[in-house]
């Protein structure tokens, strides 16, 4: 199967596509899938490329989280890619687990999607009738829905040049295979650019604390700035308080240590 052949499953079947499952099963083991159809994608290895255009890191939907953790291309462009692959599940989630598949998952906890928000990556999306490119600070609308269509494919995600001291953290019950409590990726540059995972219903990025940063304010100003800026909840994994505390000591460590 071609992705073109992909491309009209969608359209004329409306399909789900299915990649690596790492999440879709577990989905359909706890019944929170409502009824539907899947096309398998796993095969098309013309989505598994990593390569550079221009100043511009392009890499395939369908990049496992072991090749990311392996290329040269992004060790060297977004090493904190690289650092968020290596704690997302164990070998066998890395091996199977793709960018594309944590894109479309839409999990506010999303390990790699900090990453893309803090870079200012485009999602590349494909149908029939052509291509479109959707900042990642865009693309989601809600919790778990996004702008793409039903008979559109993630089919790349571009990561332009990233100047600045790049810098990652998980806070989780353990340091992998466990969901994320609290996710947060940050660029240190004249303008900082910080995103964090599980204190709202998306991936987020924080502008008043950025602009607050950029324009000269104390690191303790700038994390009230964020404790307000964030509306975490409670839930069985932790509190919103613990996230909201948490938050605000992590952008102190970001300012230390970059």
């Amino acid at each position: 199967m071609s992705v073109d052949e992909a491309l009209r499953i969608l359209r004329d079947e409306q399909r789900t596509p299915l990649a690596g499952a790492t999440d879709v099963y577990v989905a359909l083991n706890f019944g929170t899938f409502a009824p539907r159809k899947f096309v398998d994608i796993w095969a098309l290895d013309e989505l598994r490329t990593i390569s550079m255009r221009d100043d511009t890191l392009v890499i395939g939907a369908l990049t496992s989280y072991t090749s990311l953790i392996q290329s040269h291309l992004v060790r060297d462009h977004v090493p904190m890619l690289v650092e968020a692959s290596r704690l997302v599940g164990g070998v066998q989630i890395q091996n199977r687990g793709t960018l594309g598949g944590n894109i479309a998952n839409g999990s506010p906890a999303a390990d790699g999607v900090p990453v893309l928000a803090a870079t200012d990556a485009s999602v590349v999306l494909r149908s029939m009738d052509g291509e479109r490119r959707v900042s990642i600070n865009d693309y989601y609308t809600g919790y778990r829905t996004t702008v793409m269509r039903p008979d559109e494919l993630i089919v790349a995600i571009e990561i332009p040049r990233v100047e600045g001291n790049q810098w990652f953290r998980k806070v989780g019950t353990r340091a992998a295979q466990a969901i994320s409590k609290i996710v947060i990726a940050a660029v240190r540059a004249p303008s900082p650019r910080i995103a964090l995972g599980s204190v709202a219903p998306t991936v987020i990025r924080v502008p008043r604390t950025e602009a607050a940063l950029a324009g000269g304010a104390s690191i303790d100003e700038a994390a009230e700035i964020l404790g307000t800026e964030i509306v975490p909840i409670d839930d069985m994994r932790s509190t919103a308080d613990y996230r909201r505390r948490v938050s605000m000591n992590l952008l102190r460590r970001f300012w230390l240590e970059t």
